[in-house]
């Protein structure tokens, strides 16, 4: 049952039988009461007042009377201005914490046969370096906008597309031919990834050597920076390589292999998976042939120098290169051709890029040109613009080596966490085996929660000493509010609350009209208002998910966990659970804690967080 379709159903037959007015949906729809006045729901009125043709004080008195003669959910009412404030029965409160109860995926929506098909890409990693901070809030967000839109009744399928070809990559590449005497991520124990990104920068420390000595012999720094040797060998590789040279290839391969173990094991201790992955290395050429497709049917248009360009005046913006004068692609080009094939692949109704908000322009000319060349979800393509991660220090350069790897990132988190629970005395009774995997649970939700709960559209600093703190909007407060409610759960001989029988006396099928609902709750205890408040809080919950999923907003997620907790914190500083004498207010209490929990691990899964049964 939900309390607030009861009522909006209601009104809506109060407005028809006193006024004769048809209410659209948008019209009754209900608020929470704000908390300066009484009652738990507030509709307002003035939408009415035309047809009632009296004052909102009255149109609302007469809407208040109605439904509280014949909707049985609504116990009182009353009435400031144009708001008609309506005061819930505990009863009609009861029967919705049961039917939370009852559900065991309360808040989220199923997927079957006809859901459509969202396909998210996300992570979107160069070969020639390891992940990094900002690798990590693409990575989070992707992966929990895919459980999101999941939970809203999608089918989702997760995407990768990795950036393996290029003069980037032939840098670390000739870099390794050069200074790396044969090293390998078995020789030097390092993770592939981290060797093959030390070769990148090594390639950009020799590069600017030979700029600044080429300067100091008098050529113009531009010209040194196209002439400097290392460049020069740079290019000359990249193309063999698209030459498909076998010497070039084979060590391509051979050095991406590397780099994609390291990504694997970097994404696995993330938590984050993929159901397909593309690579440019593939798509590149069916970009080619889309473009070469779309200047035959007159779409594209080739200049002079045999360059192929689209011409996006009319739609307000420039003209874009699509392949070079020599033939060969560049990133719009490559972006087409994956679009090819995974339309190829699947379904697809709806396709959502996670990229950095510096590619905003990008993906503006992307859904233009993916629609001019037929593809359906083209131009309604969502660019999951977020903003960028910051440090206090300031920004990352990766060809400089000072970007904060993401292995270390979390390895700091997960020792953060462990140092600090061990000073809180919460590791006391525990093995070291228990420590240790409740110190990564803690530490890496620590790190998503505060990378999550920020406005993805926002940039943001990275503070990790802040968001290991058990206090305030933090992951570890949500987790350990989890574990509390655990321990309270385990200690309770009530714990299995679903044979619990509360007494109520209604009809079983109402539906909110005044035959249906002319029986009154009769209750053997009152519910306190901070029990209202949680049950109400919890009953959000679907309308938050819903809300996330029409928005691409994890944050939206992340706060309600937060102000759900808040709400069972204060609920619980307030009223016993275990030591009530009162068995059937113990009861109550013991459900109400019971799907707390069940609706923060819901939530937080959401996120792609954990939550430890015990803390």
């Amino acid at each position: 049952m939900n309390i607030e379709a009861l009522i909006s159903k209601a009104a809506g037959e109060a407005v028809k039988a006193l006024y004769g007015m048809e209410a659209t949906e948008k019209m009754l729809q209900l608020q929470k009461t704000r908390s300066e006045f009484e009652g738990n729901l507030t509709l307002v009125v003035f939408p009415f007042v035309r047809a009632a043709k009296k004052s909102p004080e009255q149109t609302a008195q007469e809407i208040g009377e109605y439904l509280q003669q014949n909707c049985a959910a609504v116990e009182k009412f009353n009435v400031v201005k144009g708001f008609l404030n309506l005061s819930v029965g505990d009863g009609a409160w009861l029967q919705l914490l049961e039917a939370i109860d009852a559900d065991e995926h309360f808040g989220t929506k199923s997927v079957h046969e006809g859901s459509p098909l969202v396909m998210i890409e996300y992570s979107s990693p160069n070969t020639n370096k390891p992940l990094h901070l900002g690798h990590v809030r693409n990575n989070l967000l992707g992966w929990s906008l895919a459980q999101i839109m999941e939970a809203n009744g999608n089918k989702v399928v997760k995407t990768n597309i990795v950036n393996d070809r290029g003069i980037h990559i032939c840098k670390s590449m000739l870099a390794w031919l050069k200074y790396g005497n044969g090293e390998t991520p078995e020789s030097s124990g390092k993770k592939g990834d981290h060797l093959i990104g030390d070769y990148y920068v090594a390639f950009d420390k020799h590069y600017r050597e030979e700029i600044r000595e080429l300067v100091a012999q008098g050529m113009d720094e531009e010209k040194a920076k196209q002439e400097a040797p290392l460049i020069k060998e740079a290019h000359e590789m990249l193309v063999k390589w698209e030459q498909n040279d076998p010497e070039v290839r084979a060590l391509w391969e051979k050095m991406n292999s590397w780099v994609y173990a390291g990504f694997d094991e970097t994404y696995k201790k993330m938590g984050v998976a993929f159901d397909k992955i593309y690579y440019e290395s593939q798509t590149y050429l069916k970009g080619k042939a889309k473009v070469e497709e779309g200047l035959a049917k007159g779409l594209f248009e080739r200049h002079d120098d045999g360059s192929v360009w689209a011409d996006l005046t009319n739609e307000g913006l420039d003209q874009k290169l699509l392949l070079r004068s020599d033939g060969t692609s560049v990133y719009m080009t490559q972006d087409i051709g994956t679009a090819e094939m995974r339309f190829q692949d699947y379904p697809i109704d709806k396709m959502i890029y996670v990229v950095g908000n510096e590619q905003n322009y990008h993906f503006q000319v992307l859904s233009i040109l993916l629609d001019r060349l037929g593809f359906k979800w083209g131009k309604e393509l969502v660019h999951f613009s977020y903003g960028m991660v910051e440090l206090p220090n300031g920004k990352m350069k990766s060809r400089e080596g000072t970007v904060v790897d993401a292995d270390d990132l979390m390895e700091l988190m997960v020792e953060d966490a462990y140092k600090t629970s061990m000073e809180l005395g919460k590791f006391d009774d525990m093995t070291e085996e228990e420590r240790r995997e409740i110190a990564r649970i803690v530490g890496m939700g620590a790190l998503k929660y505060f990378i999550l709960k920020v406005d993805a559209r926002k940039n943001m600093l990275f503070n990790p000493e802040e968001s290991i703190d058990f206090n305030g909007n933090t992951g570890p407060f949500i987790q350990y509010t989890y574990a509390r409610i655990r321990s309270i759960l385990r200690k309770s001989v009530e714990c299995r609350t679903e044979n619990v029988e509360f007494a109520t006396a209604h009809n079983e099928n109402a539906s909110g009209t005044a035959e249906a609902n002319s029986t009154r709750y009769t209750l053997h205890s009152k519910l306190s208002d901070k029990e209202i408040e949680l049950i109400q809080k919890m009953n959000e919950f679907g309308a938050v998910v819903e809300q996330a999923g029409k928005d691409y907003s994890p944050s939206g997620i992340a706060n309600y966990c937060y102000e759900l907790t808040k709400v069972f914190n204060q609920f619980y500083h307030d009223y016993s659970i275990l030591n009530e004498a009162d068995e059937q207010k113990k009861a109550i209490r013991l459900m109400l804690a019971k799907n707390v929990a069940k609706v923060i691990k819901s939530g937080m899964a959401l996120l792609g967080i954990e939550v430890p049964e015990r803390m």
